[in-house]
């Protein structure tokens, strides 16, 4: 354990329990429903309303071997060809395998995806996928779909639920074992104000950290709480340079912030093209796939011609749709569109790319276990060792189901009953950043570890981030400290520090170009240095401490401290606080 953790008020309330889940999304609630299915006393948090995570964005739809002809393997080989020789084999294999009965579980929940004429599931096709593997949802609304079935699941098993809370941190008891969550409510209610969840096990399923970018396709609480919380407590996280930028997301203007509307891929999927002000397609020649290629190929391709042509954008055409596709297929993205004053039926699409996922998160192996005992974690959040250097499209949904279904078969095989630990004494606080302070990071990050990353453009972002990191310890130990007050704004940019700081250091140490990370001056893959995973913990005195893999296997997920002694490779301390 550091000893680390946010500035807060002493919990006034708690609640016990057997499992409490922290996030909303396919991976926090089926990982939810199945420990109550199984008697475990369950309770849900989550940061806004039960159907407010980013599940609900996602448009394209879930990637699963369930049309004729297609396998697991086949499956299995478009993942490793998109995870750029970096994806887990043995994670892959159980995401493909276990994948096609997880979907059909999650109709049984009530999903109702849509079918073709014979009343076969519908299949799509996107981006590094060689078949129709995609099921979908109310056209372009899988996402949407998905989570009204799995809320509608729990509000009928009547689950114990915790709405608009912040997770703050781990609770552990004297051996180090999970002991719950602090948390804060937002609002008055059942519950308000800092709060304790007492439960031996913790499921992180918070989302991703899309919001330490300028412009990106995650919601505004995607604030990378759950990899801020788990760093605090210990945990190892890994990948974390790998953020995935979508290709296609509707241009709003260079000066565009927050949540950006999704173009889906399965636009492209239908036979889209991507064209330059002249109408000319450019993804022709570049790969097999041309518009169909990996995300990451595609969104340099997109990149390069915006170097080339001088611009901040690009187009997507797909006027041969007619009106009809369109309203049927891709409802959601033409109302997106028109309500930003663009006709996809009668106009090109401008396009540019977007933060959209981040590939890595909080280390776990094949049960969602990660280097703190009874701390599990799963969906984006987490980092399984699926998608490598480079998510396949569509594959995220279905990494929230599978593991969130292995994570509650551990728990519910091996679980200390509620109340079997005494939880320790809290750690002493670390100080807070100014809500204001979360622009500040957003373009630093955005200008220097964006789409292009370079040695200079991340030294300068790590020194920028440094900075903002020194001078929250300068005020605190000022004659007269004006600390940040305790609240949501200042939690979040204090998250979003340092989770960038970790981003920023593993890029700055991998020297190569490989899937989403992209490096101008090191433009090569260079397999026999960096065909490895970059894995970081945070140390008590605050420092970041990096190491590399042996291989580009996991390997077995090891209780915090015990990693290091095994580990071999160059640690990357930052500077000690002042």
């Amino acid at each position: 354990m550091t000893g680390i953790r946010l500035t807060a008020p002493a919990p006034g309330w708690s609640i016990d329990a057997d499992v409490v889940v922290v996030g909303s999304g396919v991976a926090g609630l089926t990982a939810a429903l199945r420990c109550a299915a199984a008697g475990l006393a369950t309770v849900v948090v989550t940061k806004a309303r039960l159907d407010d995570g980013s599940t609900r964005w996602a448009q394209g739809g879930i990637a699963a071997a369930l049309g004729e002809g297609d396998t697991p393997e086949q499956h299995l080989d478009d993942t490793l060809v998109a995870g750029a020789g970096l994806c887990d084999e043995a994670a892959v294999r159980t995401l493909v395998t276990e994948g096609p009965d997880a979907v059909r579980r999650l109709i049984g929940t009530g999903a109702l995806f849509d079918t073709a004429d014979d009343g076969t599931i519908a299949l799509t096709r996107e981006g590094g996928h060689h078949r129709r593997r995609i099921a979908h949802a109310g056209g372009d609304a899988t996402g949407a779909e998905i989570s009204r079935a799995l809320v509608e699941a729990v509000r009928e098993a009547a689950l114990n639920t915790v709405e608009n809370a912040l997770v703050l941190d781990l609770l552990t008891d004297a051996e180090g074992r999970t002991a719950g969550v602090t948390l804060h409510v937002m609002g008055e209610g059942q519950h308000d104000g800092v709060g304790a969840v007492n439960a031996p096990a913790v499921i992180l399923a918070t989302g991703g950290m899309g919001q330490v970018f300028s412009a990106t396709t995650n919601p505004p609480v995607a604030t990378g709480d759950g990899v801020a919380l788990a760093l605090r407590a210990g945990a190892e996280v890994s990948d974390l340079e790998f953020v995935q930028f979508h290709p296609t997301v509707l241009f709003l203007g260079s000066d565009s912030e927050g949540q950006q509307p999704l173009v889906s891929e399965a636009v492209r999927g239908e036979g889209a093209h991507l064209v330059d002000a002249s109408g000319t397609r450019f993804m022709l020649g570049q790969h097999e796939l041309a518009e169909l290629a990996p995300r990451d190929i595609v969104a340099k391709a997109i990149t390069r011609q915006m170097q080339l042509h001088g611009t901040d954008h690009m187009y997507l055409d797909a006027r041969h749709f007619g009106a009809e596709m369109w309203e049927q297929r891709f409802p959601t993205v033409l109302a997106a569109c028109r309500a930003h004053g663009i006709d996809p039926v009668t106009e090109p699409i401008p396009i540019a790319p977007a933060a959209h996922h981040a590939s890595g998160g909080i280390r776990t192996d094949l049960r969602g276990r990660t280097t703190v005992p009874g701390l599990y974690a799963c969906g984006e959040v987490a980092c399984t060792g699926v998608h490598g250097a480079n998510r396949l499209a569509s594959n995220s949904l279905l990494e929230g189901l599978v593991f969130a279904e292995r994570i509650a078969a551990d728990i519910v095989a091996d679980l200390p009953r509620a109340g079997a630990g005494t939880v320790a004494a809290r750690p002493a606080p670390s100080p807070l950043l100014p809500p204001e302070t979360r622009g500040t990071i957003q373009r630093i990050m955005t200008r220097g570890a964006g789409v292009l990353r370079s040695a200079d453009s991340l030294a300068r972002a790590a020194d920028e981030l440094e900075d903002l990191h020194r001078s929250a310890f300068l005020k605190a130990g000022a004659a007269e400290p004006k600390d940040a007050v305790p609240g949501v704004e200042a939690w979040e940019a204090t998250n979003l520090l340092l989770v960038s700081r970790v981003l920023v250091a593993a890029a700055r140490s991998r020297e190569e170009t490989r899937g989403c990370h992209w490096r101008e001056d090191r433009p090569e893959r260079d397999d026999e240095n960096w065909r490895r995973h970059l894995v970081v913990r945070l140390t008590p005195d605050r420092q970041l401490v990096l190491r590399r893999t042996d291989t580009e296997a996991f390997g077995p997920v090891q209780p915090s401290g015990a990693a290091d002694c095994a580990a071999t490779g160059t640690t990357h301390p930052t500077p000690e606080e002042p």
